[in-house]
């Protein structure tokens, strides 16, 4: 009940500042024009409370999913006075910034959020950083099907050459079922190939099948499982297990599920110097997996920590940003053409629980990550050419602007009705996605 409670509260803070701030800026930048505002609200439906200042009405409404701004005679249905104040009444490069500015106010959000963290402390796991070598390769995955091996060195994904584990990753989950081309160093060996990553998980991301190569080293214990139970640290360096080499922690964990519940001699540098345990594993819960295999209760995640200065960490932000921008566009491209399935799409129900864990860790930087990262899928979403989003005012705009007049009003009355229609299905959709993901027997009726 406690982590319902915080998941709902996490969630409303965290949407909740990002509409404020995305309804502020379409607020700032009409006020500045001289465009009346009659409403500004968070929230729709009833008004709950709030206060009126000059034109502007300041409310918070009943249903809070969402906010508006309302400005005088935007409606392109109502009828136009000629009053100055009227948003049809300006100019439509006016209406462009007054459109653009939410997006843009989102985004800037994210930029500034993200190079806050980075400014006051960040932390990023080691491997993602470091040349592209397997490690180990899962039994009849994607990537044993090819050939790879664990020691071969990725030299290029798909237009990627030498690319890190950070690049690696995202081809591969954003390919599900679609062939990826591969270049892999084995020796003194080039090899091309092509890879068919697996839709995988409940959210059907493109699987591989292979482990990072990396060190072993100790980051978290599970009170009362067998590693802590016979003397293992934190900042203990796995060698072996059975006098074999530990390359990758996918391949611990396999090893693991042969032996099952006998004992085992696991190895460790600490301080330089070698100390076996002799250990048995146990079954228990995988909570990230919903299921349950034999495991001792270590966790392997070297972090790289720092912190930038104020222009270094703006760059970065700024970086990460674009970097994450073209991957969201990517993932609606390939959405639209049926490339990756609905499952990806977190709604309100899955913002609720990562919001909920960000906000169960410990200090602020991972909801203020999470903030940061909903802010800007926000502002990139609004800025899509769908009539009623702001992408869409400015889509009409641009096309207004080439014809040199405006469009009549019967076509736009139109255009907004299947607007509305769409996105309210699109609500609908995610909606239920979200409720399948949820509770298992609705999960194989998703698409």
């Amino acid at each position: 009940m406690q982590e319902f409670i915080t998941a709902v509260l996490a969630v409303g803070v965290v949407l909740g500042f990002m509409i404020l701030i995305h309804e502020f800026g379409h607020y700032a930048a009409a006020k500045l024009l001289g465009v009346r505002v009659e409403v500004f609200s968070i929230g729709f439906g009833k008004r709950l409370l709030g206060f009126k200042r000059e034109d502007t009405d300041y409310r918070i409404s009943a249903i809070p999913l969402g906010g508006y701004v309302k400005m005088s005679g935007e409606n392109p249905m109502d009828e136009r006075t000629g009053d100055p104040g009227e948003f049809l009444s300006h100019p439509r490069w006016h209406r462009f910034i007054i459109a653009i500015a939410g997006p843009a106010m989102n985004i800037m959000l994210a930029i500034g959020l993200l190079a806050g963290v980075y400014m006051v402390h960040f932390e990023y796991p080691a491997y993602l950083e470091q040349p592209a070598v397997i490690g180990w390769v899962e039994q009849d995955s994607p990537a044993a099907k090819v050939g790879l091996k664990p020691g071969d060195r990725i030299t290029r994904i798909e237009n990627i050459e030498n690319p890190t584990w950070e690049q690696v990753e995202p081809k591969v989950e954003m390919n599900p079922n679609q062939p990826v081309n591969v270049s892999v160093q084995r020796g003194d060996q080039t090899l091309n190939l092509t890879l068919t990553p697996q839709a995988y998980g409940i959210s059907q991301m493109g699987f591989a099948g292979w482990d990072p190569k990396r060190a072993m080293e100790v980051t978290e214990l599970e009170p009362g499982m067998p590693a802590e139970k016979a003397g293992v640290k934190v900042g203990d360096l796995i060698v072996s297990l059975d006098g074999q080499p530990v390359p990758a922690l996918g391949w611990m964990i396999e090893y693991l599920q042969q032996k099952k519940d006998k004992p085992i001699a696991l190895t460790v540098l600490r301080n330089g110097q070698p100390i076996t345990f002799n250990i048995q594993s146990v079954l228990a819960d995988v909570q990230t997996l919903q299921t349950k295999a034999y495991r001792i209760g270590v966790g392997s995640l070297q972090l790289k920590v720092g912190s930038l200065s104020f222009g270094a960490a703006l760059r970065r932000s700024v970086d990460e940003n674009r970097k994450t921008s073209l991957l969201i566009l990517e993932l609606m491209q390939k959405l639209v053409q049926r490339k990756m399935s609905m499952r990806t799409i977190e709604g309100p129900i899955g913002i609720g629980r990562a919001a909920g864990a960000a906000a169960s860790e410990k200090g602020w930087t991972p909801l203020l990550l999470l903030t940061g990262a909903i802010s800007l899928n926000l502002g990139i979403f609004n800025l899509l050419p769908i009539p009623i989003l702001d992408g869409g005012v400015i889509m009409l705009l641009l096309i207004e602007t080439l014809i040199r007049r405006d469009i009549s009003l019967r076509i736009k009355e139109r255009v907004y009705q299947a607007a509305f229609v769409f996105l309210v299905l699109f609500a609908v959709m995610v909606i239920y996605n979200d409720l399948a993901k949820t509770l298992p027997g609705l999960a194989g009726r998703l698409p």
